[in-house]
């Protein structure tokens, strides 16, 4: 598939680009999973704690913001300890959290549980996005992470539907049973990649070296353009995926075990326009691809925002807003993630993670917000995706080259 570079040296036993994208893309699954399988259940949630949907909501922020707080620490620890064993360990953290989740009794301690998985969880993404980095240079970086885009693709596309069928017969606590399950495999098809970060490129872990390598990252006017771009973009899909349940469900009447679907479309562009970006990247670069995509994403944005505010075409209408808003991250979300790290192939962990914090600290406040401001409509869902897309657009023609 591709060969890897000299800047990163192929480990012993390398199982194969296809195994490696199979098992990244696994590990980069555990976010939208362990977001979008519950979803279906956020209204029964509400229902059985006698809570309202802002509080519900919180349990979609604050694992947006552990998710964000735990890659500032796994990032520096893979550049110390190498890339496995710290992803073990994370998985490990986020098995017990989705068993506290799964007997939980309050909305409260359903917070905290969720707060403590996303902190074991964010391990894996992050140092995925490493391990990449480690054997593949700039442009061959962002096909690989398209292509591990198709393979968690799989994921967001499925979690919904399957949640709401489990959420049906077994109820809104097997949804947690079946996160730890799927942790547990992913766990042991980690130990079929070898590591990644050799010994000698390995990173004292104190806090002064972890301070100096994010000081040199955040120092970078590209790494800032790339990843706050991209964070941005995310933290609209965010918005969406903390509003659509409520919206879909409770607005317009959509079954809960029929949710899944709707949002199954939004996937299946995505992941074509991953696959497309993937093939073409590195014909027409990465920056042309990233700057026409901004564009073609705020546009989309007004359009979100003109349909929900507007109430125009119903259902439907905001679906296939929202379906052509979302296939433009199919070539933003790879190519932000290559142009960030790029520039550090020594602090490869470090700059994934702080990306990472960013997007998903974005994320928080998005999903949050629009809770907070729910009105019955799908307005204040629109408003901020619209929002953010344009921030996007104006960061990506701010830091990057034309």
């Amino acid at each position: 598939m591709f060969a890897v570079l000299k800047g990163g040296a192929r480990p012993d036993n390398w199982p194969g680009d296809r195994v490696f994208v199979f098992v990244m893309g696994g590990l980069m699954a555990f976010a939208p999973l362990a977001i979008d399988m519950y979803l279906p259940a956020l209204p029964a949630i509400g229902r059985e704690f006698a809570v309202g949907q802002h509080e519900v909501q919180i349990t979609l922020g604050v694992y947006f913001l552990g998710f964000g707080i735990g890659q500032l620490f796994w990032g520096p620890v893979g550049d110390r300890f190498g890339r496995r064993i710290p992803i073990a360990v994370g998985i490990a953290v986020f098995v017990a959290a989705c068993v506290l989740a799964a007997i939980a009794r309050d909305v409260e301690t359903l917070i905290a549980a969720r707060f403590v998985q996303a902190l074991g969880s964010s391990a894996a993404p992050v140092l995925a996005r490493a391990m990449v980095r480690d054997v593949f240079d700039r442009e061959r970086s962002a096909a690989m992470f398209s292509l591990m885009m198709l393979v968690m693709g799989a994921a967001p596309m499925l979690a919904p539907l399957l949640g709401g069928v489990v959420d049906l017969w077994a109820g809104w606590r097997a949804i947690f049973l079946a996160l730890g399950a799927f942790a547990l495999a992913v766990m042991w098809f980690l130990f079929r990649v070898p590591e990644t970060l050799a010994h000698a490129d390995r990173r004292p872990a104190d806090w002064r070296s972890v301070a100096a390598g994010y000081a040199e990252v955040a120092r970078d006017r590209r790494f800032l353009a790339y990843a706050f771009s991209g964070a941005f973009m995310f933290a609209a899909m965010f918005a969406y995926i903390g509003g659509k349940p409520f919206v879909y469900i409770e607005i317009f009447g959509v079954k809960p075990e029929l949710y899944g679907f709707l949002f199954g479309l939004n996937v299946v562009g995505m992941m074509a326009a991953s696959a497309v970006n993937g093939r073409n990247v590195g014909r027409i670069g990465l920056d042309r691809t990233l700057r026409a995509a901004f564009a073609a994403a705020a546009a989309l944005g007004g359009v979100v925002f003109a349909v929900g505010a507007g109430g125009i075409g119903g259902l439907w209408g905001l679906v296939a807003a929202i379906f052509a808003f979302l296939a433009t991250i199919g070539f933003i979300g790879a190519n932000a993630t290559a142009g960030a790290l790029a520039p550090f192939p020594h602090l490869a962990g470090t700059a994934s993670a702080l990306a990472g914090a960013i997007q998903f600290g974005l994320g928080a406040v998005t999903s949050v917000l629009a809770g907070y401001f729910a009105d019955g409509t799908p307005g204040p869902m629109c408003a901020v995706i619209a929002a953010c897309a344009v921030a996007a657009f104006a960061i990506n023609r701010w830091g990057t080259p034309a």
